[in-house]
């Protein structure tokens, strides 16, 4: 079976967040995940389009695109943006850091997403943007072979 795709390009807002997550679970869908599959990946798609609309512009114009893909079993989901970039990726995946202290951000969005899904994989500089890859394998749960 040939591997399925496909992209959106939307603003940088609060409310495309929820977007995000229709999109993602409507582009999974194809692929039977269970219930509790189908939170996963609107969990860590949420963490992840969020950290890139309150992070990468902080109140600025901007766009996250988001990619996702489905291969076999496996549902490849990569979230972009062109915003301030992570300077120590390391620190930023270190649980309860955060760089909005005042905003009431709990600084577990890596930790988060890295949870949630199969894998996770953070690319980022200065000024450059940030792209986050992450991968689900859906039937995971019901073969014995889930994440713990």
């Amino acid at each position: 079976m040939p591997k399925n795709e496909m992209t959106a390009r939307f603003s940088a807002l609060s409310q495309n967040e929820a977007l995000a997550r229709v999109i993602v679970g409507a582009f999974a869908s194809q692929m039977n995940p269970t219930l509790s599959e189908v939170a996963d990946i609107n969990t860590a798609v949420s963490e992840a389009v969020t950290n890139a609309i309150i992070h990468a512009f902080r109140g600025k114009e901007g766009f996250v695109e988001l990619n996702c893909a489905i291969d076999g079993d496996t549902l490849s989901v990569t979230v972009r943006d062109d915003g301030r970039g992570i300077s120590d990726i390391a620190q930023a995946r270190t649980p309860f850091y955060t760089t909005c202290p005042g905003d009431d951000r709990s600084g577990m969005g890596f930790t988060v997403m890295e949870t949630f899904m199969t894998t996770l994989d953070v690319e980022s500089s200065p000024n450059a943007g940030t792209t986050i890859r992450m991968t689900k394998r859906i039937g995971a749960e019901t073969d014995g072979e889930a994440k713990a």
